[in-house]
């Protein structure tokens, strides 16, 4: 990981249907400019439920040659891929967007969902979305699909050029293990502890070049670190142990059972043994990124960033 640097952008399977953009040509880069390119982690949106007009909603990305794989979907995802994409990823190209992996159905992870599936289609999209989750995600999906019937029905039936294919979701539950493979990357998705959703995960994102471990909303887990087990790049979310203590009782409960303070993850990191610790999803409670970075730092020597909207790792 030495010479790796974050790069700010300033620079079981079923279809749903409910009824049944205009396309694009552009062809695929050749395979040898794929491998060329690298496999990193995007931070799309390191946000959390407090609306943050400088932080979206939590969203994060493993791009592989010219393909992105989505890991959730909150608020302002398709903008801030289109971000990405106009200032320089080319995996981001909207009508592209066709794959996502949700670690819980929290809404602050999903409210973008509804997003991903219509927005891709209206600009061109002409495959479904495949999106794979933990138990509920298919029955989420149907009723998103069911919440939009009319909006399918008036742009495939009206006088809107469109295709009958780009807002169809193919929608698996999904268990820990690995759930998804084609030839650029695995994807292994691994239990965690999230407070009292019956179901959470992470993703283990493993190419030839690289592995990047996504925590999702989690609690310190063993998971975590036998999944990591020396990774290339851990992006996990975190709280601020000191600001913790300001909170009141009812909220120190949740919190301590639902996600990890910073001297939590300094712990994990010490036996994760990542090659760089990325936090996201960040709980500051007032305090500042740099001190946030620090409480991390005081037990954990390893390398440590503080997560921003449009990075790349």
């Amino acid at each position: 990981m030495s010479g790796l640097r974050p790069r700010p952008f300033l620079a079981a399977v079923f279809t749903f249907c409910v009824a049944c953009g205009g396309g694009d040509d552009t062809a695929d880069q050749p395979a040898a400019a794929e491998r060329g390119a690298g496999t990193k982690l995007v931070l799309l949106g390191t946000g959390t439920p407090n609306a943050e007009p400088d932080r979206s909603g939590t969203a994060l990305a493993v791009t592989a040659g010219t393909r992105a794989y989505l890991v959730d979907a909150g608020p302002g995802i398709v903008r801030r891929a289109n971000a990405a994409y106009q200032q320089g990823l080319g995996p981001f190209r909207i009508p592209d967007l066709d794959i996502v992996f949700l670690t819980h159905l929290h809404s602050d992870h999903t409210v973008g969902l509804p997003d991903l599936i219509f927005t891709p289609w209206v600009l061109g999209r002409d495959r479904p979305l495949q999106v794979y989750g933990p138990r509920g995600t298919r029955e989420m999906v149907e009723h998103l699909l069911q919440a939009y019937a009319a909006d399918i029905r008036v742009r495939t039936d009206g006088l809107e050029p469109t295709n009958h294919q780009g807002y169809r979701v193919r929608a698996t539950d999904i268990d820990s293990g690995l759930v998804f493979e084609d030839e650029r990357v695995r994807v292994t998705a691994f239990p965690v502890r999230h407070a009292t959703w019956p179901s959470a995960v992470g993703y283990r994102f493993e190419a030839s070049d690289r592995s990047i471990v996504i925590s999702g909303d989690a609690a310190p887990s063993e998971t975590i670190v036998t999944h990591c087990d020396g990774c290339d790049v851990l992006a996990h979310e975190v709280y601020s142990e000191v600001s913790f203590q300001r909170r009141a009782p009812e909220w120190q409960r949740y919190h301590a059972s639902a996600h990890t303070s910073t001297r939590e993850l300094a712990a994990l990191a010490q036996r994760a043994r990542p090659g760089l610790l990325v936090l996201y999803h960040q709980l500051l409670w007032g305090t500042g990124p740099e001190e946030l970075v620090e409480e991390v730092r005081a037990e954990w020597d390893g390398d440590v960033v503080f997560g921003r909207d449009l990075e790349v790792y």
